[in-house]
């Protein structure tokens, strides 16, 4: 069993206390606080939150939880911190790490005073980076010695709410650790041998982001639950029952289906449909931003990509794929169509490879779209994947008809793969 030092014993440091201690393991629980630190050493929890009273007073009985309000005795008779101090907001919306850096640097301390190995886990909620650019130099300074053999440093993002974080301590939809060294992951994974889910490990700015990423996921159900249900009910209909009706739909509503980072939507559903309720509730006074926005954030991943095309530095563009999506020849409000025409009228060279679409076929609004978009498509298509590796120096694949698209070992200029590389990390300077 560990021995683990837990800074800042509110909610999430509580409950991960007492947890860890009911589990077995010894747990020194630290606050700045004393009135906090004399609740925890009576057995009583300083928060609020069902089923934790019985679990501090047991653990506290036990001899296996105590408080402390000295850092330097906390890391002394432990050999892993975990960080869990608020991270508020500041004035101007960023988050606030004045505190656990504060908190970072007092451990680092500890840690030289004591010459002890020594991990430190930050289960606090940041931003990715700021555990690289801001925590870890101020450990290093601090202890002395460089993070490495001897000084750990990572991150578990906690995944717990208010009301119900002792049933959400041990049943997580998973436990995460972000460590780039795996004795590290290991030792923090070895903490929740009794939670019941699986344990992933990841870098550390992908854990950081994957919690951002969950909040702002559950605030925006919530804000589009309402949206819904307030355009429902300004068209006479049952907003519960809608939204009811929405999430039985587990294939493509409550599901992974759209939910992973691409090129921008398209067709001729989605966005006419957007517009439609966007200017409905406009029409009655009915606030749905989040509903209007979702074309903006949609223009706005269009221009990224054609940031990255403009970056590139080649005049020469080869697409493959044209449709809103391979398998069909609907060109209705396709971001690639906006995509070429863009490009076009910037004067590059394009040539576009979609063996779905034929100019012969298209028929009614799909042919009228395309005339006014795109007026001499006929003269970018290429029959043949070969002339678009001949033609192009820089090579984008826009849809999944780049799966049948044989480029690999016979295109030698840039390739930038738009389902995935807009969300993809740049890659790391040379020297």
């Amino acid at each position: 069993m560990a021995r683990v030092a837990v800074f800042g014993v509110g909610y999430v440091g509580c409950v991960t206390a007492g947890c860890l201690g009911r589990d077995g393991h010894t747990v020194v629980g630290v606050d700045v606080d004393p009135a906090k630190v004399a609740e925890v050493n009576a057995g009583v929890p300083p928060v609020a939150e069902p089923g934790l009273d019985d679990i501090v007073r047991a653990q506290v009985a036990a001899g296996r939880l105590r408080a402390t309000a000295d850092p330097a005795e906390a890391v002394a008779e432990t050999d892993l911190a975990l960080v869990t101090v608020g991270t508020p907001s500041a004035d101007d919306g960023s988050v606030s790490t004045e505190t656990v850096e504060k908190v970072v640097r007092a451990v680092g301390a500890a840690v030289r005073a004591a010459g002890q190995a020594y991990r430190v886990v930050v289960r606090s909620t940041l931003l990715p980076g700021i555990l690289e650019e801001r925590l870890r130099p101020a450990l290093e300074e601090a202890a002395g010695r460089a993070v490495g053999p001897g000084l750990g440093l990572c991150n578990n993002p906690e995944f717990l709410r208010e009301s119900s974080a002792v049933k959400d301590y041990y049943h997580p939809p998973y436990v995460l650790v972000g460590a780039d060294n795996p004795e590290d992951a290991d030792a923090v994974l070895d903490l929740y041998r009794e939670v019941h889910a699986e344990k992933l490990v990841t870098n550390p700015r992908t854990a950081a982001m994957v919690k951002y990423a969950c909040n702002a996921y559950h605030a925006l159900k919530v804000a589009f639950a309402n949206e819904v249900g307030s355009l429902a009910k300004a068209l006479g209909a049952d907003g519960h029952r809608v939204m009811d009706l929405v999430c039985q739909d587990t294939k493509l509503n409550v599901s992974a289906a759209y939910l992973r980072p691409g090129f921008a939507f398209g067709g001729s559903c989605l966005p006419k449909d957007l517009r439609a309720l966007a200017r409905f509730a406009e029409q009655k006074g009915v606030k749905a931003p989040l509903l209007a926005a979702a074309l903006a954030s949609n223009e706005s991943h269009l221009r990224r990509a054609l940031k990255l095309v403009r970056d590139a530095g080649e005049r020469r563009v080869g697409l493959v794929g044209l449709s809103f999506k391979a398998g069909t020849d609907d060109l209705r409000e396709s971001p690639m169509v906006d995509l070429a025409e863009a490009l076009v009228g910037s004067g590059y060279e394009v040539t576009i490879y979609d063996p779905g679409v034929m100019l012969g076929r298209l028929r009614g609004r799909n042919l009228a779209y395309i005339d006014r978009h795109l007026p001499h498509l006929a003269g970018l298509l290429a029959p043949q994947p070969s002339m678009v590796l001949e033609r192009a120096r820089l090579l984008l694949l826009c849809t999944d008809v780049a799966d049948e698209f044989d480029w690999r070992g016979r295109f030698r200029g840039r390739v930038i793969d738009l389902r995935k590389d807009l969300a993809r990390p740049d890659p790391a300077p040379l020297g």
